[in-house]
Parts: C-alpha cells; structure tokens; sequence
C-alpha cells in the first residue's frame, strides 16, 4: 500500500466509526440539517413556500455554503421537508395506535389520522396546503424520492393489515399492494380538503366513510360495538 492509498477492511471501517471526530462530525451535520429544516417549516407556516434560500440560511442562523453543503437546491429541502413531516406524523400515530386493543382498531387510527391537520385555519393548514401544491411540483422531478417519503406511512399499514389477517378480522385480494393503494387514496383525500372549504364536523363524516370505504376493499366487515362502528 502506497502513502496515497487509503486502508481498507472490516477493522479500518470500525474504527473510523468509533473515531470520535467522525462523531463529532455527524453530530454538527445533524445539528444543521435539523435547523434548516425546523426553519423551512417556521417559514411555510408564515409565507407558504415564497421564502427564498437566503431568508432560509437567515432563519435557521448557518451560511449560504451550509444549505449547498446538504442540499443542492430549494426542491431537494422542500423534499427533505415533506419527508421529515411525514416521519414525525408516523411516529406520533404509531405511539398513540400503541394504546389500541387490536390491530383492526390500530389500522383504522392510521387511516383516519390523515386528515387529523386539516382544521380550516392555522399552522396545521399552512402545512396541509404547503404539502399538496409542493409534492405535485416535486413530483415531476423527484417521483422516486417522493415515494420514500411516503414508505413510513405505507409500512405502518403493511404491518397493520397483516396482523389483522392473522388475526382473521380481514381477507385483503392483494396484501403486497393494498397497502400502498390504501395510503394513496387517503393522500387524496387529504388533498382535497386541503384547498376545499368545509366545517369541522364534515371531516368526522369524511373520516368514517373513508374508513367504511376501506374496511370493505380489504375485505373486512362493518358492524357497531356498543355503539361504536368499528
């Protein structure tokens, strides 16, 4: 090996993990990457998606190279956005589904939770109608990206669904694929009531049909349970 080669193996790639500047260094990356990205959303709340990289870098208190450093444009952390969102929503449902008696209770939380942040003014619909008008904008660009964002979503009901058929409360046609197009059918519905006007009360009726509406593509079973439609 020649003074300009780099070592190599197994041993070598442990020790460069163990190295505490290594460590150091991904702790201030993840610093970072976490203020421009509590930033960005500061700023969607206050003026949507018509902020500029410098009122970003400005808000998030790091240098213009930082931003380029991570992100090679304003899409790639519009991106990076959604999906950050779409992991926290994920990990609250599934906290909260964790107090759920059974896994068709659990699936129906999951499904309905969707439209949890469309109440009709507030952070919450800055975020909603920031998520719908940028994702088919990234779409073009990003479809695969787009995709991961979503896979959280997607494996919160995969596991849902399978438990539930083992369980022998659900007879879905396709479990490989259901579960995806479960999840895109409540985005659009999330979509759609983004931007729509409606009352409070309307998305309580939005929310049972659509529940309704899946139980039964997945070959489930509608019935009331102490007065409670399960």
């Amino acid at each position: 090996m020649t003074s300009t080669e780099l070592p190599s193996g197994e041993w070598v790639e442990r020790a460069v993990e163990r190295s505490a500047a290594v460590q150091r260094s991904r702790l201030r990356i993840a610093k970072q990457v976490r203020q421009m990205l509590d930033a960005a959303r500061r700023l969607i709340v206050a003026k949507g998606e018509e902020f500029t990289t410098q009122e970003l870098v400005a808000e998030a208190g790091v240098a213009l190279q930082t931003f380029y450093r991570y992100f090679a444009s304003k899409d790639e952390l519009l991106l990076a956005v959604i999906g950050d969102a779409m992991t926290d929503a994920c990990d609250r449902w599934s906290e909260t589904a964790g107090e759920l008696p059974n896994p068709l209770d659990r699936l129906r939380y999951y499904i309905t939770s969707t439209l949890e942040g469309l109440d009709p003014d507030g952070s919450h619909a800055a975020t909603a109608r920031f998520i719908v008008s940028t994702r088919w904008q990234l779409h073009r660009h990003f479809p695969s990206e787009l995709a991961e964002t979503e896979r959280p979503f997607v494996a919160l009901l995969r596991a849902e669904m399978n438990a539930a058929v083992k369980a022998g409360l659900l007879n879905p046609p396709d479990p490989e694929w259901d579960p995806w197009f479960i999840a895109e059918l409540a985005r659009s519905v999330f979509h759609f009531y983004a931007f729509a006007a409606h009352e409070d009360d309307e998305l309580d009726v939005v929310k049972e049909r659509l529940w309704r509406f899946c139980l039964a593509a997945l070959g489930g079973a509608t019935h009331r349970e102490k007065g409670v439609v399960q």
